[in-house]
C-alpha cells in the first residue's frame, strides 16, 4: 500500500488536472456556441445555392463550356482534408485522417502508386499528420483556425479551383467532420470538382428539361455565380469542421472531468484507510509498549 505522502500528492494531481479540464470544457463551451450559431446559419443559405447551382449546371451542360464542370480521366486528385490545430479532442482528428487513408487506399490506389494524390490539409493536426508520412502536401493554408474567416478560407478555395481548371489536378475532393450535435460528429466526403449536375431517378444523366431566364446573362452565371458557390460549398466544410471540433473537446473534456472525479473518490478512500491504518499501528505501538513497561515493573 502506498504511503500518506504519495497518496496526498497524487490527489494534488488529479485536483489540478480536473480544474484545467473543467476549464477547458468551458471554454470549449463558449466557443461551440458561437460556432454553432455560424454553421446552422450558413447551412440552408449553402444547401439552397448548391440546388440551384446543379440544376444550373444541368441545364447549360453543352450550351456554355463551364471549366468547372468538365469531367476529366481522373490522374491527379486533391483531397482537402480538415482537421483541427489542437488535441484533446477525443477521436476527432483519427477519424478524419482514417477516413481519407481509406479513401486514397479504396478509391485513389492507382493515382498514389503513380504520385498522384495531393493533400491540401486545412488545420495543423492534418498537415503534421501528412508531411509525417511523406505525402505530397499543399502547405499554404492549413493555418487558418486562428482567425476563421471567408476571405482566409476562400484563398484556399480559389487555389483548387484553379488547379482543377488548369488541369492539374482532375478531380478535388472534401474531407471534413459535419457537425449533428455536440457528441456526435459524422465524417463526410464530398466532391467538390467536377461540379456535378442533377442525375435523374433513372440513373441516366441528360440535361435538364428547364428553360431558365439568365439575367444578365448564362455566360455571366457561369462566370460569377459558379465560383462564388463554389466557395461557400468549401466554407461550409470549413465551418461544419470547426464546430464538430469544439464539441469534441468539449465531450472529450467533460468525460476527462468525470473521470478524474471518480479517481479522486478512489484516492481519497485510500488516503483514509492507509492513513486510519497508521493510525492503527500507533496505538497498537503504543498500547504495547506499554503492556512491556508493566510486566517489566
Amino acid at each position: 500500500m502506498a504511503n500518506l505522502k504519495e497518496v496526498k500528492n497524487r490527489i494534488q494531481s488529479v485536483t489540478s488536472t480536473q480544474q484545467i479540464t473543467s476549464a477547458m470544457k468551458m471554454v470549449a463551451a463558449a466557443k461551440l456556441k458561437r460556432a454553432q450559431d455560424r454553421i446552422t446559419q450558413m447551412r440552408p443559405y449553402s444547401q439552397k445555392l448548391t440546388g440551384i447551382l446543379q440544376n444550373v449546371s444541368s441545364a447549360l451542360d453543352g450550351d456554355i463550356e463551364n471549366a468547372f464542370g468538365e469531367t476529366r480521366e481522373v490522374e491527379n486528385v486533391l483531397l482537402v482534408v480538415v482537421s483541427s490545430d489542437r488535441g484533446l479532442c477525443g477521436a476527432f482528428n483519427n477519424n478524419i485522417f482514417k477516413a481519407a487513408v481509406n479513401l486514397i487506399n479504396d478509391k485513389y490506389s492507382y493515382e498514389q502508386k503513380h504520385d498522384g494524390v495531393h493533400i491540401l490539409p486545412i488545420g495543423k493536426k492534418a498537415f503534421e499528420y501528412f508531411s509525417k508520412r511523406k505525402y505530397s502536401v499543399v502547405d499554404d493554408y492549413y493555418d487558418m483556425f486562428q482567425d476563421l474567416t471567408f476571405d482566409k478560407v476562400k484563398k484556399a478555395a480559389e487555389f483548387a479551383m484553379e488547379e482543377f481548371r488548369e488541369g492539374n489536378y482532375d478531380k478535388v475532393e472534401l474531407v471534413f467532420n459535419e457537425f449533428k450535435n455536440v457528441a456526435t460528429q459524422i465524417v463526410r466526403t464530398e466532391e467538390f470538382l467536377p461540379l456535378q449536375s442533377v442525375v435523374p431517378k433513372d440513373g441516366e444523366a441528360k440535361k435538364k428539361d428547364v428553360d431558365y431566364l439568365f439575367e444578365p446573362s448564362a455566360q455571366y452565371v457561369v462566370n460569377e455565380l459558379i465560383p462564388k458557390s463554389l466557395k461557400i460549398q468549401f466554407y461550409k466544410a470549413v465551418l461544419e469542421s470547426n464546430a464538430s471540433e469544439h464539441g469534441a473537446r468539449m465531450t472529450a473534456m467533460g468525460q476527462a472531468t468525470d473521470n478524474a472525479g471518480d479517481l479522486l473518490k478512489q484516492l481519497k478512500l485510500t488516503y483514509n484507510r492507509t492513513r486510519q491504518a497508521a493510525i492503527t499501528k500507533e496505538i497498537l505501538e503504543i498500547v504495547g509498549g506499554a503492556e512491556a513497561l508493566a510486566s517489566n515493573s
